[in-house]
């Protein structure tokens, strides 16, 4: 068989089946446990409320807190730096869905010119009889051209981009979920150093107490001035405590108001006044790891970008093969002679069978084809990593959770008990029963104890945010499983 009769019969074979070179995707399987560690100890837990994934935020009992994060989700500048990636990546789909269509071109030119007689054509045309200097030049064409993807080519092309465009759907879903987290713990962090600012400066309230107390009895020769020294320096010790639980205060606002969109103190007079801080609700939800794992945007994302990477392995198979283009031109022109535009005498049209074949550009195919396996071997492993991951995120979450809570309870029961051994310890000191050190040490020990359990409720609401964001709450997705190519389920979060 002739190379010609060959050529035509690879080229009438790809376009009749519609084939398309390289490998069909299909997603892998990943390997979820059957159940979270801390799953049954994080149901059985006693809340007011269940928490809907889709918003937990709401369910944390304080309005401030939904107010703050809606606020976030409207205005934050991260969120619209990732929609802006998602219209980037939108107009790149476009480009490669234009690449299997047909394109054409109108263009048209009119020229004046005027022809000197002093140059040796000059010279020779004003010999001419009847030579006019002045001459037009007139055409008006339609080019039309378009590349018959015979092997897949463009087709694989426009799979990547797809691909990486619903990737880009769904990392700015990630974006949202990490900037409604990401408010809610420092809103809750806000929280937790106003309730320790509150716990010291009980505490210098009550060690100026004890002070104001010492001094009298100094005054009266009843104490000595070992005690009052003593005095000044647990409160001394107090006090430095204050300024720094402010200056976290100070940033941690700061910081709420930069997820806000807005500049640094804007919010803060809201959030002087002090508020409880938000207890963790129940998770309100009975599905399977496995099915929580796949609503997380994250791995969605590195599912998609697999998907992409296996696409572009056939875009580089694809250049094993001819490429076939047909092009062609219907257009009217005339020349110096003069004439009218659009006459039978001034058409022309044109038509041309391209083809481009790399015959002897085979190695560096080969390179290329193992470079787009080597990325989606990178793909492939990157996704499972990410899998094993959120796994870690739940399980971590899920057992700081639960271990604070339980951190938090045993202090609550402590703090009780050391405040009412301050009330005796006093009460001893002052019937001369004890000396001071037993009540300073009582209340320092009360401190410790006051701050340690706000810390303990602090960190446990965080850690349920943390739980939350793993488990991909804050969203609601329309096709749990995103494999098909066409399907964009994220659209609509953006």
């Amino acid at each position: 068989m002739s190379p010609r009769y060959l050529l035509s019969a690879l080229i009438a074979g790809g376009l009749l089946t519609g084939c398309a070179v390289g490998p069909d995707y299909v997603r892998p399987d990943v390997a979820t446990p059957d159940h979270f560690r801390g799953q049954v100890e994080v149901d059985q837990r006693h809340a007011p409320v269940s928490a809907d994934l889709a918003t937990w935020w709401t369910a944390f009992g304080d309005p401030e807190l939904t107010r703050y994060v809606t606020l976030a989700l409207e205005q934050n500048l991260d969120l619209a730096q990732a929609s802006a990636r998602v219209t980037q990546a939108r107009a790149g789909l476009g480009a490669a869905t234009a690449a299997l269509l047909p394109s054409g071109n109108i263009s048209g030119q009119g020229v004046r010119a005027y022809q000197s007689v002093e140059t040796p054509l000059g010279q020779v045309l004003n010999a001419t009889p009847g030579f006019d200097r002045y001459g037009n030049n007139d055409e008006v064409d339609f080019n039309a051209s378009w590349e018959l993807d015979a092997f897949g080519g463009l087709r694989r092309g426009r799979e990547a981009a797809m691909a990486d465009y619903q990737a880009s759907e769904a990392g700015a879903v990630a974006t949202r979920l990490a900037v409604a987290a990401q408010t809610a713990d420092i809103y809750i962090t806000i929280r937790g150093l106003q309730a320790r600012l509150k716990v010291a400066r009980k505490q210098v309230q009550t060690e100026q107490d004890l002070l104001a107390t010492i001094n009298l009895l100094y005054g009266k020769g009843l104490a000595a001035e070992l005690q009052v020294r003593q005095a000044e320096g647990a409160l001394a010790q107090v006090k430095a405590s204050v300024p720094v639980l402010e200056a976290g205060l100070d940033a941690a606002m700061n910081a709420l108001d930069v997820m806000l969109g807005t500049q640094p103190g804007t919010h803060r007079a809201e959030l002087i006044e002090d508020r409880e801080i938000p207890r963790a609700p129940q998770i309100a939800t009975t599905e399977t790891p496995g099915e929580l794992l796949r609503r997380r945007p994250d791995l969605i994302v590195a599912e998609r970008r697999l998907a992409a990477s296996n696409a572009r392995i056939g875009v580089a198979i694809a250049e094993y093969y001819p490429k076939l283009s047909l092009s062609g031109l219907l257009g009217s022109a005339t020349s110096l002679g003069g004439g009218n535009l659009f006459t039978s005498g001034a058409n022309q049209a044109a038509g041309v069978l391209g083809l481009r074949w790399r015959l002897f550009d085979f190695g560096r195919i080969n390179a290329q084809i193992q470079q787009a396996k080597g990325q989606q071997a990178e793909m492939l492993a990157a996704y499972r990593l990410a899998a094993l991951r959120a796994t870690e995120d739940v399980e971590n979450a899920y057992s700081a959770w639960l271990k604070r809570e339980e951190q938090a309870a045993v202090l609550t029961h402590g703090v009780d008990s050391l405040g009412r051994a301050r009330t005796a310890s006093y009460a001893a000191y002052q019937k001369g029963v004890v000396s001071l050190i037993e009540v300073l040490q009582a209340d320092e020990s009360l401190l410790r104890a006051s701050d340690q359990r706000e810390q303990a409720r602090t960190e446990s609401a965080r850690a349920a945010v943390a739980a939350f964001k793993a488990l991909g709450g804050g969203w609601q997705p329309e096709q749990p499983k995103a494999v098909a190519v066409e399907q964009t389920p994220f659209a609509k979060q953006l």
